[in-house]
Formats: structure tokens, sequence, C-alpha cells
């Protein structure tokens, strides 16, 4: 009988890819807010309810629930929306198995490079650089010590955490929308052009979460990005150059940016090399490990 994984952020890009990758190992259920599909079970944020079912002999869970980033201003409401979403939900998870003394194999939460703060420097962050100082680390940090308490409550035998980058995939995420404009022929590079962009194609995404999966005696945290390190201007001309378009525009100045966006601006004018050592060193093999590949299967559909 195959074990039971409990996927948390039905809808997401993340836990569509994933389910196609674990399906034939894993048994996959689902909470989500709407259920349409028979492995599918309703939770309610607001009300603190999980379906009873859905925890029943659940081996893994795979907390993936958050709002995005990046698709609204960040007004204080939105804010708290970013932050509910991902700490209140794992709390509630947490809540719900302590309440029904169950315990379960692993705990597998997201987080993100953000934990690092949006800053732009020559050195180089690892698990163990320090948190930085604003409002999206501020999120990963709590992130993380929701889901810390998992094993240290014993309601989990081991827990690990993905850092995740910047999400390579097709028709979607924020590939889509920092390519769109290039293809249009009117791409350009943000602010100064030199802040670094750790990104991930999501075939190794959802690779490097069932890596965790299968691997018994892995836990901890484990940064998520390719081992290239790339800029934001390099991203920009790899696009133009695999969509056959010619970069003619200045790059959009940081004023113009933080005038449209606020402080959500600082996701696109900030950025800093981040390593993927420590999950290379476990085991885990990338398949796209540079940009010129991962961009050419994306946008080309080559292997």
């Amino acid at each position: 009988m195959k074990e039971i994984v409990l996927i948390t952020g039905a809808n997401g890009m993340l836990a569509q890819h994933l389910e196609k990758v674990l399906e034939n190992t894993y048994s996959i259920r689902f909470l989500t807010r709407t259920v349409k599909e028979k492995n599918e079970f309703r939770w309610d944020l607001n009300k603190k309810y999980i379906d009873p079912e859905a925890l029943k002999d659940v081996n893994h869970i795979i907390h993936l629930a958050g709002s995005s980033i990046a698709d609204k201003p960040w007004t204080e409401q939105r804010k708290e929306i970013i932050y509910s979403s991902r700490i209140d939900s794992a709390e509630l998870i947490f809540d719900e198995l302590k309440k029904n003394k169950q315990t379960i194999d692993t705990f597998i939460s997201a987080s993100a490079i953000g934990y690092y703060g949006t800053t732009t420097s020559d050195i180089i962050l690892t698990e163990k650089s320090p948190k930085g100082n604003d409002f999206l680390s501020d999120v990963c940090d709590k992130w993380e010590t929701a889901a810390h308490s998992f094993s240290l409550d014993a309601i989990a035998s081991r827990t690990a955490i993905v850092r995740i980058g910047i999400i390579f995939a097709e028709n979607a995420g924020a590939l889509k929308k920092i390519a769109q404009p290039i293809k249009l022929g009117v791409g350009s590079g943000i602010g100064t052009g030199n802040q670094w962009m750790p990104w991930i194609h999501i075939s190794d995404l959802c690779g490097i979460f069932k890596f965790l999966l299968d691997t018994k005696e892995i836990s901890g945290i484990f940064n998520a990005v390719s081992p290239e390190h790339t800029t934001n201007i390099e991203l920009t001309k790899e696009i133009a150059k695999v969509v056959s378009r010619k970069i003619l525009l200045p790059n959009i100045p940081k004023f113009v940016m933080k005038l449209l966006f606020g402080e959500m601006s600082s996701i696109l004018l900030e950025g800093s090399r981040v390593s993927s050592e420590k999950i290379v060193k476990k085991g885990f093999n990338f398949k796209y490990k540079d940009l010129e590949a991962a961009l050419n299967n994306i946008f080309l559909k080559n292997t």
C-alpha cells in the first residue's frame, strides 16, 4: 500500500507539478478551500477547520500553502494575508494533529530565499547565513519556526524546510511575467541589472521535494536554487536570445519601480547569490544547472 502524502496549496503551480512527480510512488491528498476532486479535502483557515478525513492515516505532509507575494501591492491587509496563509495554516495543521494525538513521519515546508532579506551583496548565502531585516525575512523566519515545531513537539519524526528561489515554469509564475514584455519587444533590465536572481527550474524543485521525501535520514533546511548564479540583466538577455528578440530599451530606473510597486519593488531591485551546495552534497542532482538549458526547455520544449 502506498504511503499517503497530504499537500497544502492545492491550486498552486508547485502543488500541481509535484502531484505528477509523486503520484506513482505515493497516494496524494490535497487540502483546499474548494473541493473538486476525490483526493481533495476542505479546510478553512478562518474557521480553523480541517476535514478529519484529510489527516486520516497520513504519513507525510508537504506544506506549500501561501498567497503570492507578487500579485498585489503590500498593503497592511495584504501583508496579513501573506503571513496568515503560511504561518497560521501551518499552526492549524499542527494543532489538529496534536489534538488528535496523531504523529506523522515527515513534515516538509516551503520557505523562500527571502529569508536572507532583499539585499544585493558579494556574499554567497548558505543555509547558515543570518536572516534579513525586512518584511519577507520576518515572514520566512516565522514560517520556518512553525515548521520546526512539528519535530520539537514530536508530531513529526523529521522536518525539512525548502528555501525556494524564483521558479521557472512554462506559462506560469515569475518567469511568465519577466518574459512577456521581452516577447513583445519592450523588455529591459530592472534597476542596475546587477542584482542576482537565484532561480530554479520547476522540475528540479519538484525533484528536491521528492528527494527529501524519499531520503528518510535527511532533515533540516535546504536552499532550492540552481547552482548557476545569474544577474537580472543576464537573465533578460538570455530570455531575449531564446525567444529571438532584441533588448532595445534602457533599464527601468529604480525610482520608477518604487513608484509602481512600492515596498514590493525590493524583490525586483535587490538580490544576492544563494548556494545550493548543501542539497548537492546530500546527493541531489540538478537536471537544469545552467540558465540556457532551463530556458531552452521551457520556451523551446528542448529536454
